[in-house]
């Protein structure tokens, strides 16, 4: 099983079953609803662990929760709201909707807020090992310090620009461990350098150890977190003497209008809009269309061609014959080389077009899809419709059979006639 690197800028090879594999991945900021790009990441990384899985790993998925952070704060006082009771009610919305795509959950899903005494515990390594300094209830990391700072991203330390203005840095480049509490903020802990509250990059270099241990295989998550937040997450924990993440697989964006989707930009579809208006099998289909870690872009044009593609596989379990067609390996060899969803794709669609429906569904299943398996049984009043058409065709009333398929069709079902009677599916 091949990967690609993002350190070494290579595939690299994984461990052999049944390894272990433990996958930690960078989850929502919660203090709204997620959107349809925020979901990559979350999907494609439960794919990953099922395909290991599939491939006889053990594996072990982390993906935390960030309910501490300046967004939570801006967006609580908008609200007139505590950030605390903010951040709960996003984080129970992430779970809704990320269960709404049918789709396991990770095996543990940690908030920063229960990580607080671990993550002042390797703040406080890192100032005794002189890779960090407290200034004025602050405490923050000596970039200079770490000679291997911008190898994961490429950034030049030395053409840096300051990450957070403070003049209570040593150096611009030196970024926040830890925060004072503001007058603003309305949560706060404990700590040795005073009342205060992580910064963001801590948080996950202490989630990651709590759960994964000091070294663990994949580290996981969008490109746009390389930098700052995955060098600093780097940074610290190897800064610690942590060997930390053996490789980095970051997925590409969305882009919506060929812009990057943001929610600091305002330029969103949430992932409940998409849900509704889609439904979840669609929404796999569309991120299974793209490699993980390419770009892709968002649009109607795109999720109807995916809605399409859907109801093709539903098709597949609707009496087709089976003909010769490619094997489950053809899929093994797609997955196996970076992961190449796209790749895997074009071999579900082969399996379709050559009714070949027991791969199919199993392939399906990888992906969360086998509810495309499941046969849909038309509600009794138009079963009821369906068989008076029957009858009109038998006596050769056309006309009263042509009006009672509007019928059929006005609620949302197509009638086919088949050898033996009648079909009923659900209209695209």
């Amino acid at each position: 099983m091949l990967l690609y690197d993002s350190l070494t800028r290579k595939k690299v090879e994984l461990p052999p079953p049944p390894g272990p594999i433990r996958m930690y991945v960078c989850g929502p900021t919660v203090y709204q609803r997620i959107h349809i790009g925020n979901a990559r990441p979350y999907i494609v990384f439960i794919w990953l662990k099922r395909w290991l899985e599939e491939q006889g790993y053990d594996v072990k998925l982390v993906e935390n929760i960030t309910d501490i952070n300046d967004k939570i704060y801006a967006a609580a006082a908008q609200r007139k709201m505590g950030s605390a009771e903010l951040a709960a009610e996003a984080t129970r919305w992430y779970i809704e909707d990320t269960d709404d795509l049918g789709l396991e959950r990770p095996d543990v899903e940690p908030l920063a807020t229960e990580t607080i005494p671990e993550i002042v515990a390797l703040i406080s390594e890192l100032i005794d090992r002189g890779l960090a300094y407290e200034s004025s209830g602050d405490v923050y990391y000596r970039v200079g310090a770490f000679p291997d700072y911008g190898r994961l991203s490429g950034a030049d330390p030395d053409e840096m620009v300051a990450q957070e203005p403070s003049d209570l840095k040593e150096d611009p480049r030196d970024f926040a461990l830890w925060k004072a509490n503001k007058a603003h903020e309305d949560t706060s802990w404990e700590s040795p350098w005073g009342k205060g509250r992580p910064g963001w990059h801590i948080e996950c270099s202490a989630m990651a150890e709590k759960h994964l241990g000091p070294e663990f295989e994949i580290h996981g998550g969008g490109i746009d977190l390389r930098f700052p937040h995955h060098e600093n997450e780097l940074a610290q924990s190897r800064g610690a003497g942590r060997p930390f993440a053996d490789m980095w697989a970051h997925n590409g964006l969305l882009q919506l209008d060929e812009e990057k989707m943001s929610k600091s930009a305002g330029n969103i579809v949430s992932l409940r809009e998409v849900l509704d208006r889609w439904g979840p099998e669609a929404t796999l289909v569309y991120f299974l269309g793209a490699h993980y870690r390419s770009p892709i872009d968002y649009s109607d044009e795109a999720m109807n061609a995916a809605k399409t593609q859907v109801e093709g596989f539903r098709n597949a379990f609707r009496g087709m014959s089976e003909k010769p067609a490619l094997g489950w390996d053809a899929l093994a060899a797609a997955l196996e080389d970076d992961f190449n969803t796209q790749a895997a794709l074009a071999v579900l669609h082969q399996w379709r077009s050559a009714g070949q429906v027991d791969l199919l569904r199993k392939g399906l299943s990888l992906f969360g899809l086998d509810r495309l398996a499941q046969e849909q049984s038309a509600p009794p009043e138009v079963i009821a419709l369906a068989t008076r058409r029957q009858e009109a065709r038998g006596f050769g009333a056309f006309d009263q059979a042509d009006r009672l398929r509007e019928q059929i069709e006005s609620a949302g079902w197509e009638v086919r006639d088949i050898a033996d009677g009648f079909q009923l599916v659900p209209r695209t």
